[in-house]
């Protein structure tokens, strides 16, 4: 990759009295943050609202939902050859602003769809439609899709060989600030409605983010003179690498691995699930005669679970084989599935989803931090990561519709929670014959 322009404006990190590196955890942490916005969990706290205000189905919701994240996600691979091409400071810059503009276009909605249907005199679906796909497709793109990849390629390219130690830390905060979300933002919407929620994360996004990420962000270690890991590099040079690369794998070459696919269906699959219950999950415990307030609470204890299993295996990682992680990953969401479909049976499947999510909310952030520049290098690593991004919101946008249609067609979520069920149980099967692709490079 050639050379970011401008690398040491404002200020040079090669200078900072310690591995700048750690400056780009805690930055890109701050941009994983910001995604809130455009993910399943900072959208599902306006799904009941946005159903009463727009005076649509829950189906008609989740398939705008659904058609919005597949058109963003198709973008998402371009995306990531423009991060490998101008780097992290202008990809990130313009994808705050974008998600800003959609969270304001988002808040206004129903104002759109009520002058444009006086305009016009066209039913009220089909102009409702349209508006709140294009919303989607917009907060989805530069939400989930941008701004994560922007910010974890930066974080990944800064650490090689305790890159898991890394950027364990980094997922521990996303963890917790992903776990207290529902509850902020559903204190901005009792606050300020659900409009003004939308307006005021959209300020920050605007005026506040860009900043940090003009003044903070930084693409590359090897552009201001520096080596990934700093002082973590071994003074021992004998000393070989545990998983070392031997050459760097372009887009084309990553997508005939096994390794690309099994792990990019495991991420897929967990973000189909967690979106679909996520997305729901209010209904789902209404349907137990549960309240909203306890369905906004789960998440702060899935969050202590993950956290648990991010800080201890985000240090194993770095020593380990990352199928072990798959199958770790794949049991507990097969437990937190199992919980969900007994979950009017009791306080132990109520435990089993809290447990299993956690343990697979856990594990999903370390393995996708982790993963793909141990199999494939970091030159091309945004171009790998865009495309792992565009299959893992396509996936994650099948969800809200697949639990909907469940609900409607068969009176439960439980069909869709068996398609997943079924789903994982397949891939704990292929991450048997994976294998680390840089092992075929050794002669």
């Amino acid at each position: 990759m050639k050379k970011t322009k401008f690398p040491v404006f404002p200020f040079d990190p090669a200078k900072s009295p310690f591995f700048y590196g750690w400056v780009v955890v805690a930055m890109g942490t701050i941009g994983l943050f910001m995604t809130i916005p455009g993910q399943t969990i900072g959208l599902s706290t306006f799904t009941d609202s946005l159903i009463e205000a727009l005076d649509i189905s829950r189906d008609n919701l989740s398939l705008a939902y659904m058609c919005g994240t597949i058109a963003s996600s198709l973008l998402l691979t371009r995306a990531g050859r423009l991060f490998d091409r101008f780097g992290v400071r202008p990809l990130a810059v313009t994808a705050s602003i974008c998600l800003g503009l959609g969270l304001l276009y988002m808040s206004s909605s129903d104002t759109i769809i009520s002058a444009l249907e006086r305009k016009t005199g066209w039913n009220h679906l089909w102009v409702a439609m349209p508006v709140i796909f294009l919303g989607f497709m917009i907060i989805r793109f530069f939400g989930q899709g941008v701004i994560t990849l922007a910010s974890k390629t930066m974080m990944m390219k800064w650490f090689d060989e305790r890159r898991g130690f890394a950027l364990g830390f980094s997922s521990v905060f996303v963890s917790g600030g992903f776990a207290i979300a529902p509850a902020a933002i559903e204190s901005l919407i009792q606050s300020y409605t659900w409009k003004g929620a939308w307006v005021n994360m959209a300020m920050i996004l605007l005026f506040v983010f860009p900043i940090l990420v003009l003044v903070f962000f930084r693409n590359d270690p090897e552009d201001v003179g520096l080596k990934a890991d700093g002082d973590w590099i071994s003074k021992d040079k004998d000393k070989k690498s545990k998983f070392p690369v031997h050459r760097d794998y372009e887009l084309a070459e990553a997508r005939r691995t096994l390794a690309f696919w099994v792990f990019a269906g495991f991420l897929a699959l967990q973000g189909l699930y967690i979106t679909g219950f996520t997305f729901h999950v209010v209904s789902i415990f209404e349907e137990i005669g549960s309240s909203r307030e306890d369905a906004v609470s789960i998440f702060q204890y899935i969050a202590i679970i993950a956290v648990i299993f991010t800080l201890c295996f985000s240090m194993l990682s770095d020593f380990i084989k990352l199928k072990y992680l798959l199958y770790i990953m794949s049991l507990g969401a097969m437990f937190s599935l199992m919980g969900v479909i007994n979950l009017e049976h009791g306080s132990i499947p109520y435990l089993m989803m809290i447990l299993g999510t956690g343990i697979a909310s856990g594990m999903y952030g370390v393995v996708s931090a982790v993963c793909w520049p141990r199999f494939f290098g970091k030159k091309h690593l945004g171009s790998i990561v865009g495309q792992v991004m565009m299959i893992l919101v396509f996936g994650s946008a099948l969800g809200p519709i697949l639990f909907s249609k469940s609900l409607t067609l068969f009176g439960s979520y439980d069909a869709g929670v068996w398609i997943c069920l079924i789903g994982f149980i397949i891939l704990f099967i292929g991450a048997i014959f994976v294998k680390n692709p840089q092992r075929k490079e050794v002669k």
